[in-house]
């Protein structure tokens, strides 16, 4: 089931998620839905406060950067990319050299700003058999993961960008927060 993307201006995408158990009540049939949601979308990731659940959960797909690049495009290290759930995870060290990407959101819809992340990112989390795992990433997937990871901590990816630059597109966010901003996917303005 396509479930709507939780709009710029709700609560819930400020709030600091909180970890689950194994019996989490129909975690499955929620993962399946948050796939068929990020792709009807034309998302990279989706987290779990995006579709209003305040659970420290989140997807990603890098692999369709690869599928869908033509030869022109920027290379990036970790091709092919990966498909994966990330469930209660937990930063466990970044490194590499800073880059910038032109970042977008499936909550802050038709806004692409530069931001500024590591190259890798080391996580400690577990998958949806609740399979614990350590993991580095690098490339195109550390930053999906580090842009879903601020999600489940309560931050977005324009709280990289500079006040001014934020300030220039306020009006944008209003509008966004208000259901002015018109979307080819589901959308939900919640307070």
């Amino acid at each position: 089931m396509i479930l709507p993307v939780v709009a710029y201006g709700a609560t819930i995408l400020r709030k600091v998620c909180e970890p689950i158990q194994a019996d989490y009540p129909q975690l499955a049939l929620l993962i399946e839905d948050m796939w068929e949601t990020m792709y009807e979308s034309s998302g990279v990731g989706l987290a779990a406060p995006q579709i209003n659940k305040n659970i420290r959960l989140f997807i990603m797909d890098s692999a369709q950067i690869f599928e869908n690049s033509e030869p022109e495009d920027e290379a990036y290290s970790d091709a092919p990319g990966i498909k994966r759930v990330f469930i209660n995870p937990q930063i466990t060290a970044t490194g590499g050299k800073d880059w910038i990407y032109n970042e977008g959101c499936l909550s802050i819809p038709k806004i692409r700003e530069d931001v500024l992340r590591p190259e890798t990112v080391t996580l400690s989390y577990v998958d949806e058999q609740f399979k614990e795992h350590s993991e580095t990433f690098h490339g195109i997937s550390a930053r999906i993961i580090m842009h879903e990871y601020d999600h489940i901590e309560g931050k977005l990816f324009i709280d990289y960008i500079k006040p001014l630059r934020k300030k220039l597109i306020q009006g944008k966010l209003n509008d966004i927060s208000k259901g002015k901003t018109r979307v080819d996917y589901k959308m939900i303005q919640l307070k």
